[in-house]
Order: C-alpha cells, then sequence, then structure tokens
C-alpha cells in the first residue's frame, strides 16, 4: 500500500497560497497581515521542491491586473448580493450605502487578494510537476540577482 497522497486540486492550491510545481510548499514566508511588507515576503525558493519563487526580475507587475479583475469579481458579488436583499433605489441612499461598504470590503480583503493573485499568477506560468521530486526546477536564466527588488 502506497502513502502517497494526491495532489491538491488547482482552485485548492491557489487558495491555500501553495508552490504551483508540487503543491506542497508554500508560497509566503508569514500569514495574512495587514502589514503590507509582511503580507508579501515570499520564500525565494519553494521550501519542498526548490522551485524559484521570482521567476524573472519584474515578474510580479502582472499581479496588478489580476488584483484589479478579483476586486472587479468580489465588487460584482456584492452588487449582486445587494440588489438581490436590499435592492437599489434613486431616492434614498441605498446605492450609497452600497458604495461605502463595497469599500470597506475592498479594503478589508486587499491583503488577501494581493496574495492570491500572486498565487495565481505564478501558477498560470509554472505548470505541477507530479514528478517534481525526482527533478529538478527548471533553471531561470533572466534572474539577475543584483536587479531583484530594485524598485
Amino acid at each position: 500500500m502506497s502513502t502517497h497522497k494526491p495532489p491538491r486540486a488547482y482552485l485548492t492550491n491557489v487558495f491555500q497560497c501553495r508552490c504551483p510545481r508540487c503543491r506542497e510548499g508554500k508560497l509566503f514566508k508569514n500569514g495574512v497581515s495587514a502589514n503590507i511588507s509582511k503580507n508579501n515576503e515570499m520564500n525565494e525558493l519553494c521550501p519542498v521542491c526548490g522551485q524559484p519563487t521570482e521567476i524573472e526580475v519584474g515578474f510580479y507587475y502582472g499581479t496588478g491586473y489580476v488584483s484589479y479583475m478579483l476586486a472587479v469579481m468580489v465588487s460584482g458579488a456584492t452588487f449582486v448580493a445587494w440588489w438581490l436583499f436590499i435592492g437599489f433605489s434613486f431616492t434614498d441612499n441605498r446605492f450609497a450605502w452600497w458604495i461605502g461598504i463595497n469599500a470597506v470590503i475592498l479594503i478589508l480583503l486587499q491583503p488577501w487578494l494581493m496574495r492570491l493573485s500572486r498565487s495565481l499568477w505564478m501558477s498560470w506560468f509554472v505548470r505541477y510537476d507530479p514528478t517534481w521530486r525526482d527533478n529538478m526546477p527548471r533553471d531561470y536564466e533572466r534572474i539577475v540577482p543584483g536587479q531583484m527588488n530594485n524598485w
């Protein structure tokens, strides 16, 4: 009988911010925090399989678009929920209340959305490797240590 456990599903892996290559190692050093510098502090390499988390200089610039997409999705969900349960009217302030509450929700979710967007972004560029134990991670030629975190 094998003690090998099946890999996490793709979405489970992304929401738990795990390495997309082995689906076991954690991408971030710390838990979700309101302190943005601690919140986005990532392991340089996956602690399990050794996959580099920064594939090239400026790799995570694209996460701004992903974070924006997630914020639009959250806003759309709160809009639909507000519309179904409370409704909208131009004769009172219900729309203004939705805007305010939606803004507070987005501010509170921002640390988690930032991490989720990084996890999603990395999962689009690094594929799951079922034989990761036998293979070393790919050597990324565009990593320039002197230029990392140079913004």
